[in-house]
């Protein structure tokens, strides 16, 4: 499984010959300025919510590639009034695809479209592809929500937001693997405004210290997962 990185909560997961693209922001993002987003193919476009920082790219990615775009139905439905046709709106629970089995799970944010309409509950994702088992939080603050994961899954990967000021800082995304009981974590959701700048080498340190794991690849960067 390869994971490549795109700036803010954006990535790509490519596994078992399928790309799932997740919350495209590229192109309105300073420090994403050297990605082409013409060259980005998808199957899959995955939406935790509807903040302009996770679908500002949405619809020209959607029209380009052609992907099947996943977001909760309030989302959902303001994509499809930009004339994104290949949708499937869910809400928070399990569902099969032909790739395997995807869960959409509770997200403690908010969530708003660009038009100011109502944009449904945030939410993250758990995937189970090529083996592996991938959460995804979305945008989220620390909560007790992620122990239930713990019960129903053995995660290998955790996506989490470390930026702190709207979502989960460093400290308490090391506190999400203790609920997780996963210990590599891919940290998302950080540097891109003042708000959320950290300290990186200080956030690798702090998860080396309490044993466990904090990958933060480069914007463009692919790793081997």
């Amino acid at each position: 499984m390869k994971y490549t990185y795109y700036g803010q909560s954006c990535f790509l997961l490519e596994a078992d010959g399928k790309k799932f693209l997740f919350d495209p922001f590229i192109t309105h993002n300073p420090l994403a300025k050297h990605i082409d987003i013409k060259t980005i193919e998808a199957d899959y476009i995955l939406v935790s919510h509807g903040h302009g920082d996770h679908v500002a790219d949405l619809v020209q990615l959607a029209e380009q590639t052609g992907a099947q775009v996943i977001a909760m139905v309030e989302v959902a439905a303001w994509a499809e009034k930009q004339g994104v046709k290949n949708i499937t709106a869910m809400n928070f629970g399990k569902a099969r695809f032909d790739f395997g089995s995807l869960r959409m799970v509770w997200a403690t944010h908010t969530s708003g479209n660009p038009d100011g309409s109502y944009g449904g509950n945030p939410a993250g994702f758990v995937l189970e592809l090529a083996g592996k088992t991938i959460y995804y939080a979305g945008d989220t603050a620390l909560t007790l929500e992620m122990k239930i994961l713990s019960d129903l899954y053995k995660l290998d990967y955790s996506i989490l937001p470390i930026g702190g000021h709207y979502t989960m800082d460093v400290d308490d995304a090391i506190v999400a693997t203790k609920y997780l009981n996963c210990d590599k974590v891919i940290g998302v959701h950080y540097n891109t405004f003042p708000p959320i700048q950290i300290d990186t080498e200080d956030a690798v340190a702090k998860f080396k210290r309490e044993h466990k794991v904090l990958l933060l690849p480069g914007i463009g960067e692919t790793i081997e997962l």
